[in-house]
């Protein structure tokens, strides 16, 4: 079975935490991206894989 690599696979959701403030993130299907509430960041998405560096990291207004 072959997987699109530009669609991300929500169930890593479970294990992924925000590497700031180590907390759950939300998954924003429109901007591509991983919201972390708590430290006000959104970490991108590219060819499927979440980009989980802060410095990479879009701040929320």
């Amino acid at each position: 079975m072959s997987r699109n690599p530009d669609i991300f696979d929500e169930e890593l959701l479970d294990i992924l935490i925000c590497p700031l403030t180590r907390t759950s993130l939300t998954y924003n299907a429109e901007t591509q991206e991983l919201v972390s509430a708590a430290a006000k960041k959104a970490y991108p998405i590219r060819d499927g894989i979440p980009v989980m560096l802060p410095e990479e990291a879009r701040t929320l207004d």
